[in-house]
């Protein structure tokens, strides 16, 4: 019996990921599994699979995405392909999913591919599960431009140092009281990514924010607790805390908020991109209203 849960295998740019199926298949709609980051051309990359599909809508399907890690400082453009392989490993040509042209991603987090790869119903029926294992190949497909500068080493990764203090707090001087919760962080990192907390922490309060210091515990006023969870965790890693249908768009409203008070513009961005994927005839007033309101330039208000 192979054991395969998640494990990576990278060649130049393409990475094929195993899931044992049985296993993965408890997982509810809209959750997934995330591959460990690797690295085309300069930029980090993880697959995302969801065994139950990745909206209520393709509950029957698994679905694949691509999502982008690390830091930019400008848009990326790349053609993600992803492929079911067969028991000798080369690709289904059945079950193979592509862009015909590049696509952009604007922020860190995005995450670009496809809802309906495969439904569930004919991937058990076919002979491709080997020792109940699945396996999908993903082809990062970047620009020539892009692609002569593979040779260059990767930037230095500080996201899982810092996402192990998110969670350890070892070292933590400091205590956020927020919405009847408790929250330990560390000054350093809080001020390194925030130059209002920089300032709260290390300098003269900015004028008009509504905190209340005693002595090494911060109170925090209009802000829930859990959006202030959210916002330490992108502070710490960088990326968002994984959220599924109604929440995700709730929340990113929240931190949309949360990232202008506290000047944070790559989450601003995050969450515009997030939030102007729900743009339609319904939603459409609101998030004009919300792009009027913290000042939004990028997706989100061209989008509304």
């Amino acid at each position: 019996m192979a054991t395969c849960y998640s494990a990576s295998a990278i060649v130049g740019g393409t990475v094929t990921e195993q899931y044992v199926y049985k296993r993965t298949k408890e997982l509810p709609n809209t959750k997934r599994i995330q591959s460990p980051p690797f690295w085309v051309g300069k930029y980090s990359w993880r697959i995302s699979y969801y065994p139950n599909g990745s909206h209520p809508s393709y509950a029957d399907y698994i679905s694949v995405f691509l999502n982008l890690g690390g830091t930019i400082t400008k848009p990326v453009k790349v053609r993600p392909r992803f492929s079911l392989l067969d028991k000798a490993g080369n690709p289904v040509p059945a079950v193979r999913s592509q862009y015909t042209e590049s696509i952009e991603f604007f922020v860190v987090g995005a995450g670009k591919g496809f809802h309906d790869f495969i439904k569930r119903e004919g991937l058990e029926a076919s002979e491709h599960l080997v020792d109940d294992c699945l396996r999908i190949r993903c082809d990062v497909i970047l620009p020539a431009s892009i692609r002569t500068e593979d040779r260059a080493p990767p930037p230095s990764d500080l996201q899982r140092p810092l996402g192990n203090l998110f969670v350890n707090k070892e070292g933590a001087d400091i205590t956020f009281q927020v919405g009847g919760e408790t929250f330990s962080a560390h000054r350093c990192v809080l001020a390194s990514r925030s130059p209002v907390f920089r300032a709260e922490l290390f300098g003269a309060t900015r004028e008009g924010t509504t905190t209340t210091t005693i002595r090494d515990c911060i109170r925090i006023d209009g802000m829930l607790a859990h959006v202030f969870e959210a916002l330490l965790h992108f502070i710490y890693t960088d990326l968002l805390a994984e959220m599924t249908g109604l929440e995700e768009s709730m929340m990113a409203e929240h931190l949309l908020e949360a990232a202008g008070r506290y000047d944070m513009q790559g989450l601003k961005l995050i969450c515009e991109e997030k939030l102007s994927r729900d743009v339609n005839g319904n939603t459409v007033a609101k998030m004009l209203r919300l792009a009027v309101q913290h000042r939004c330039s990028g997706r989100l208000a061209s989008s509304s």
